[in-house]
């Protein structure tokens, strides 16, 4: 009966030439007559003249090939073998191609072999007939050495109810052996090519079903359609594909190592039903920001459902690159400055609180600070007029509010201080949120610059946490699949209130205003700019929540995220 994939069988051994019975099998004799006596249909090397000492001929090579292959194909294993020069291995091995491979009849064809190292090359013949009904012309005689021949099989299968016709070329070789007789040098690929020293052909059942990842509508997801998550659904089926049930297994023939181990696939007589491994992604986000980011330099971006977290799309312009929407690691500009003003709003702050902004201005003399325009200025500014116009000096100087540890205290409740586990291949240490020690940096990080990093994944979070007051793990897999989730406090329902209106006010009059046009009153924004080292010009950030779907983007050495990933996360909440 059919094995199943991966099980090792132990090794048949000697069986008498007539178990199976030539009755059953079809022996294409394709070299019979080619000396015109018929083939040399012997049981022993090649006999006659052909045990005679020098080189071999054409001749020789083909009455010896013939022999074998007419053997094998007639079910006469033991008479095949014996014109190997490794009679007890090749019995076994030709004996478990037959029962473990399940091959119910075989036919061989081929062309005249041609000897190895002849002076002149033989040419070959074409294809001849089968013994019953004609003859085959005559070979060369070119004395050589070893001689080659090249065969094809045809193995009809049968194995769990399933038949099938499997085809392929293999060849042989002719020499010599220790008493001088011409014999098939025995090796397992004259069976099949793909074998190896302790290899054998299995036909059965493949050890387990294939796995499809699949959105969350249950359509397969390929990385031929949406590049950007081949790497991530290679991740996902390789640490969740065996917690999946369902399915079924390819009826295959395949390779069978020495050891047991499931070797190459060789046909497969029955395709299996995959077993279904699904995600939270949504194909036609993930459709809209593949096309989003195409042909942008150095863009990522990440959309997410804002009450629970999971992940709706990823996607990167560069998808055989460096994943940066969800490992990338860079300054997220002025989007920090949701959590700032989360903190400075939970230690008395509110949208109308009075936060002048200048052109330049420092904190308790340290590092002098500007902002991206410098004819920005409001002598009467308040938060939300700084928040909606990005005024880097209107929030720096509210830093004593925040104290030591104020801002990565609020940074904890959006849940950037705990290392996320997605699903899929993270930073192990991402998000993990600075200490902010000294005056520069904690003033750095309020405006998203310093030590602190994320990515769109992160910054499409922390609008999600704004939008609803709660925190949810991010998660591209069910929860069920995912050890250690971590749990955050959130900022709760008054302040997420102020947030909203702040980042709504962005898009009605501040920098988010045009790229986020025509998104209603369930919607908020915030740009970013971020300075990097080495670069022309700034990172562009942008990320923006609409109805239940949060988004942010980044587009490397792109300038103001407005013009540059603004469109990017316009273009997938539409699509959302």
């Amino acid at each position: 009966m059919p094995v199943a994939r991966g099980v090792k069988i132990g090794v048949i051994g000697v069986v008498c030439a007539g178990m199976f019975g030539v009755a059953g099998y079809g022996a294409y004799n394709v070299y019979t007559g080619l000396d015109g006596s018929g083939g040399g249909h012997t049981a022993s090397g090649s006999g006659g003249a052909d045990a005679a000492p020098g080189p071999l001929t054409a001749k020789q090579v083909a009455r010896t090939a013939d022999a074998f292959l007419t053997a094998w194909a007639g079910g006469e294993i033991a008479k095949a073998a014996a014109l190997t020069d490794s009679p007890q291995t090749a019995t076994a091995a030709l004996t478990n191609f037959r029962t473990q491979g399940h091959v119910t009849s075989l036919a061989i064809t081929g062309i005249v072999p041609t000897p190895k190292g002849a002076s002149t090359p033989a040419t070959p013949a074409t294809p001849s007939t089968t013994a019953a009904t004609g003859t085959a012309p005559s070979a060369p005689t070119t004395p050589a050495g070893p001689g080659g021949a090249d065969f094809t099989v045809t193995a009809h299968l049968s194995a769990d109810g399933v038949t099938s016709t499997w085809t392929y070329a293999s060849s042989l070789t002719v020499d010599h052996d220790s008493t001088g007789a011409a014999v098939v040098t025995w090796h397992p690929s004259v069976v099949n090519p793909a074998l190896a020293e302790g290899d054998s052909v299995v036909t059965g059942t493949g050890a387990d079903p294939e796995t499809d990842v699949t959105d969350r509508n249950g359509k397969v997801l390929t990385g031929t359609r949406y590049p950007s998550l081949t790497r991530i659904i290679d991740d996902i089926r390789s640490r969740d594909g065996d917690k999946v049930k369902g399915g079924t297994p390819d009826v295959e023939t395949y390779v069978q190592h020495g050891d047991g181990s499931p070797g190459k696939v060789l046909k497969v007589l029955r395709k299996g039903k995959a077993r279904k491994l699904t995600t939270t992604l949504d194909a036609g986000v993930q459709a809209a920001a593949e096309k989003a980011v195409q042909g942008k330099n150095g863009a990522g971006v990440t959309a997410l459902d804002i009450h629970d977290g999971t992940i709706l799309a990823v996607a990167n312009s560069d998808p055989s690159g460096t994943d940066i929407a969800l490992q990338g690691a860079d300054a997220p500009g002025s989007t920090m400055k949701i959590v700032t003003s989360a903190a400075l709003i939970e230690r008395g702050m509110g949208p109308g609180s009075p936060a002048p902004c200048n052109s330049t201005d420092n904190v308790q003399n340290g590092r002098i600070y500007h902002n991206d325009s410098p004819s920005l200025h409001n002598a009467d500014a308040d938060l939300l007029w700084d928040f909606a116009n990005s005024c880097n000096t209107g929030f720096i100087t509210q830093a004593p509010k925040l104290g030591a540890s104020g801002l990565r205290d609020t940074a904890a409740q959006f849940g950037l201080t705990q290392p996320w586990n997605i699903g899929t291949a993270t930073p192990d240490d991402q998000p993990g949120f600075p200490d902010g020690s000294g005056a520069d940096e904690l003033t750095s990080e309020m405006i998203g610059q310093g030590r602190v990093v994320a990515n769109p994944l992160i910054m499409a979070s922390v609008a999600a946490t704004a939008a609803t007051g709660s925190f949810h793990e991010p998660r591209i897999v069910a929860a069920s699949m995912i050890d250690g989730r971590i749990s955050a406090a959130g900022v709760g329902s008054r302040v997420s209130g102020d947030l909203r209106e702040l980042m709504r006010g962005a898009i009605t009059a501040g920098t988010a205003t045009g790229v986020m046009s025509g998104f209603g009153a369930d919607s908020g924004a915030k740009t970013g700019s971020a300075e990097v080292d080495g670069q022309a010009a700034t990172n562009g950030w942008f990320t923006a929540f609409a109805g239940d779907v949060a988004v942010a983007a980044v587009v490397h050495d792109a300038g103001f995220g407005n013009t540059s990933a603004g469109p990017i996360v316009a273009q997938v909440l539409r699509a959302s």
